[in-house]
């Protein structure tokens, strides 16, 4: 396999305006106070990663991107520049955007609100048996981690390396993603857990972590493992399937 020809194509993407609302919440900043500036440039972090890992995009990231940048041109503008002070509300460069996440984010809850009803639906029969006595007293489960979670604690991984290599190629043959598949098979049994960071522990460059980071999701795509948090925004787990069994990759 060329590696540098290698592209991931996932099925678990949200849209850009889910990685803003993402942004605001991991700052937890009320969506009115939204920096222009700090968002944006995090928000371009997340899209560099993205084409570093060749990840398919959908059009509509890059519009956003385009769009914040122009927003943030505009409140960049000189103050003799910017409109008068009773019409700065209407006016403000970022009322727009901030229109836009406040309205996806009522139909988002809505829509995860009325999941859940629905979910709650399920136990419910026409003549139910009695509780048990210990049914409250199971642990809360955990929740998946969504693809922005992921590519955060990605970053930080990358963090702890400075080489000078140019981050956009794969250029280390010693590592494919086929190899790292099978070995992250290897050292994990089914139905077992490891937290995210410890995949990295023996990596020694980018290249490497990159590779490991591509055969996590590919084993995602795969479903052999499971992405879960113990709450938002919290340390990332990893979780092979319980129902997997051996390697991807055995010959007869």
């Amino acid at each position: 396999m060329n590696e540098e020809k290698y592209k991931v194509k996932l099925d678990i993407f949200e849209g850009p305006l889910d990685l803003l609302l993402y942004l605001i919440k991991k700052d937890e900043v009320d969506i009115y106070d939204i920096s222009i500036e700090r968002v944006t440039k995090q928000y371009l972090e997340y899209i560099n990663t993205f084409k570093m890992l060749n990840i398919d995009l959908a059009s509509e990231f890059i519009v956003m991107a385009a769009n914040l940048m122009y927003i943030k041109s505009r409140t960049l503008l000189p103050k003799q520049e910017q409109p008068p002070e009773e019409d700065v509300e209407e006016d403000d460069p970022r009322w727009e955007l901030i229109r836009q996440l406040i309205e996806y984010k009522k139909f988002k809850d809505a829509a995860g609100f009325l999941s859940q009803k629905a979910i709650e639906q399920e136990d419910y029969f026409a003549h139910a048996p009695e509780k048990p006595e210990n049914l409250n007293q199971d642990p809360a489960p955990l929740q998946d981690a969504n693809i922005f979670d992921l590519i955060r604690a990605f970053q930080s991984v990358l963090q702890r390396f400075e080489e000078s290599n140019d981050l956009g190629d794969i250029v280390d043959d010693r590592f494919t993603v086929a190899d790292k598949i099978e070995t992250l098979l290897d050292h994990t049994k089914p139905g077992e857990r490891k937290k995210f960071l410890s995949l990295f522990d023996d990596a020694t460059t980018k290249s490497e972590v990159i590779v490991t980071f591509l055969a996590v999701l590919e084993l995602m795509k795969m479903n052999q493992f499971k992405v879960i948090q113990s709450h938002i925004l919290g340390d990332i787990e990893i979780e092979r399937n319980s129902s997997s069994k051996g390697s991807l990759y055995q010959t007869n």
